[in-house]
């Protein structure tokens, strides 16, 4: 068994670093609070690892976490939901099979990463149990459930590092590496672009026609469909509500504590960070840290110090500004300072485990009760949410009752329920709807209708709600020349310029073979302007050109040779290269150490990903992993509204 937490080997500290970075991500996602489904229970379980079950709260947890930082566009939602989920079977797989392999994480190790991923709870390294159930239960977790959760996480950590014990990079293999990073080439280029012929073709009417006769097929007409929409707008219906003062104001005396602020301070700082450097650098950083406070002190501009010098990477390009703070966000010396200057007053050096800060507060706030005229906006605006969230949903379930029942009377539905009609004729995927422009949601519920057929009651953004009725499909069909008349245009040009590209790639092409290299006087023959760009490497891009992925072939040929011809971006290129450096030799050893270990990571993860993939598939065929279609459909389906 290995230590992951005092591994003193420099590169296997900087690997499993990184992984245990990773760690810390799924983490920060599990401590997200979730949010319930009125239709589907938390607690329904879509997959099975082991006796390890993966419910819909879990799957909630992620998802909503990676929505709130977009990384998942929340139209893709559905399409990735499936995904997540084989990813969260792949974790729980590795977790099951550390353990099935003997692997234990001990109570120390888990200690170690709670207070490596908490540090906010552990001031001065004293743990303070109150605090950390407290901080928990703001998440929605217990303790019991993030202390599995860390377990979990750790054995998984300690499963891929077997990955990396194996892996072996040889000298070459470095030495190759340092080659393709830092070999450089230049080019001269002359470019071929169709688009300047396209500006020069004409179409006539007649020429037109002829195509269009002789290519009916290839002007298609989607499927449109026609329906009503009854939708309820949020903001809308909130207008309608109007709310007494005299009931505004029993709320906020029942509610008070809901009012109180605490103390508070608006601040901004300084830090030079000492994080991971020697007691002798610290020293030299204390030096600096107290020649930008003595520059402070006598007048200079803290805002434009703190860009320059801060390294809190959050507040830096904001001049240092922390915005307003509460006591307990912050580690106790750097508190201790917020809280004792006035208004305007500057800080000494305020040491902390980061490092050292200088600390100015702008305002102060003292604890009080916020008095009703300052909340009443807020009261009315959430007891109208309130209101109105019941409602909506309350009007388009009647609706959605009713259409049942009565689909030709959607005018007086529409009316009886306080709903806006929308009538829509023709419609296509994609295109644009009144009032709500082009719409997924709306194009995803009708989608599979037949004419008569009444949608489920389906969200449309996030202060919608509707219910449709399908009115009416017009089928595919070929369309007439004056419904088609752009395409058909645009598509005679194109065959057109198909040709006459083709023609002056084959021209180039000989006249570089008969004028050798010359790419000057083929420029000049061709109204082409001649270019150059400066030295670039693999890693880099050809000015002009693109990434230099594009020339890749050029790397490897000699100065004087020419390069293509290669399209980007339907452009032809042809290029000759004029300079080439090869990698300067005196400089391999500084970069070896960066080198082999960004190689050993890359080796790493091609045999992490075989290793999980073969993993799952067997655990799979011996019965230990288990995924509930029905489950996972389900919660796609709700995913997508």
């Amino acid at each position: 068994m290995f230590d992951l937490f005092r591994s003193r080997d420099k590169a296997v500290r900087y690997l499993l670093g990184g992984l245990l970075g990773l760690v810390a991500l799924s983490m920060v996602i599990t401590l997200i609070p979730g949010y319930g489904s009125a239709s589907r229970s938390p607690d329904e379980v879509v997959a099975q690892v082991g006796g390890e079950k993966i419910t819909v709260r879990q799957v909630q947890l992620q998802l909503q976490n990676m929505m709130r930082n977009k990384s998942v566009p929340p139209e893709m939602v559905s399409m990735y939901l499936p995904q997540l989920i084989d990813q969260m079977i792949s974790e729980n797989a590795l977790a099951y099979q550390a353990g099935r392999m003997g692997f234990q994480v001990s109570d120390a190790e888990a200690g170690n990463a709670i207070r490596s991923m908490l540090t906010q709870l552990f001031p001065d390294g004293n743990f303070n149990k109150a605090v950390y159930e407290r901080f928990l239960s703001e998440q929605g977790l217990t303790v019991p459930e993030f202390e599995e959760n860390i377990r979990k996480n750790l054995l998984v950590l300690k499963l891929r590092n077997l990955a990396l014990e194996g892996v072996v990079v040889s000298p070459k293999e470095v030495a190759q590496e340092y080659n393709r990073r830092n070999d450089k080439i230049k080019l001269d280029y002359v470019v071929f672009d169709p688009a300047k012929l396209k500006e020069q073709m004409k179409v006539t009417p007649a020429e037109e026609m002829e195509y269009f006769t002789k290519n009916r097929d290839k002007f298609k007409l989607n499927e449109k469909r026609s329906f009503d929409l009854l939708l309820a707008d949020q903001t809308k219906l909130a207008a309608t509500i109007t709310i007494p003062d005299a009931e505004l104001r029993r709320d906020y005396d029942t509610a008070k504590d809901k009012f109180r602020t605490p103390e508070r301070v608006h601040v901004r700082h300084i830090l030079i960070s000492t994080t991971g450097k020697s007691p002798e650098e610290a020293k030299k950083l204390e030096a600096k840290a107290a020649d930008i406070l003595k520059q402070v002190k006598g007048g200079a501009d803290f805002a434009e110090l703190a860009k320059k010098n801060s390294e809190d990477p959050g507040s830096a390009a904001k001049g240092g500004d922390l915005g307003w703070v509460v006591r307990g966000q912050m580690v106790k010396p750097f508190e201790e300072a917020c809280f004792t200057l006035k208004p305007k007053e500057i800080s000494n050096l305020v040491k902390t485990e980061y490092g050292f800060h200088i600390v100015q507060v702008l305002e102060k706030e003292d604890a009080r009760l916020k008095p009703f005229e300052e909340v009443k906006d807020q009261i009315a605006n959430e007891k109208k949410r309130q209101m109105v969230g019941e409602r909506m949903q309350n009007a388009v379930d009647q609706a959605h009752a009713a259409l049942l029942k009565n689909p030709a009377q959607v005018d007086q539905i529409a009316q009886q329920f306080g709903l806006e009609l929308i009538k829509v004729a023709n419609h296509g995927p994609g295109e644009s709807l009144p009032e709500l422009g082009t719409n997924s949601a709306v194009d995803t519920a009708i989608a599979a209708l037949k004419v008569h057929d009444v949608t489920d009651v389906f969200q449309i953004g996030t202060d919608k709600m509707a219910v449709a009725e399908l009115t009416g499909i017009q089928p595919v069909r070929n369309g007439e020349f004056n419904e088609v008349e752009p395409q058909v245009k645009a598509a005679v040009i194109d065959e057109r310029m198909g040709l006459a590209t083709q023609q002056r790639n084959v021209k180039l092409n000989y006249e570089l073979k008969t004028a050798g290299t010359d790419l000057k006087a083929i420029a000049k023959k061709y109204d082409m302007e001649l270019k150059s760009t400066d030295e670039f490497t693999r890693d880099g891009a050809a000015e002009g050109i693109g990434p230099a992925t594009y020339v890749e072939e050029a790397f490897n040929k000699n100065v004087g040779d020419m390069v293509g011809p290669f399209q980007v971006e339907g452009k032809t290129f042809y290029a000759k290269v004029t300079g080439k450096t090869t990698a300067d030799p005196a400089k391999f050893q500084a970069a070896r150490g960066d080198l082999l270990l960004q190689l050993k990571k890359k080796k790493a993860n091609e045999r992490k990903e075989l290793f999980e993939d073969g993993l799952v598939t067997e655990l799979v065929k011996e019965g230990k992993i288990k995924k509930y279609p029905e489950a996972i459909q389900n919660l796609t389906q709700r995913a997508r509204s």
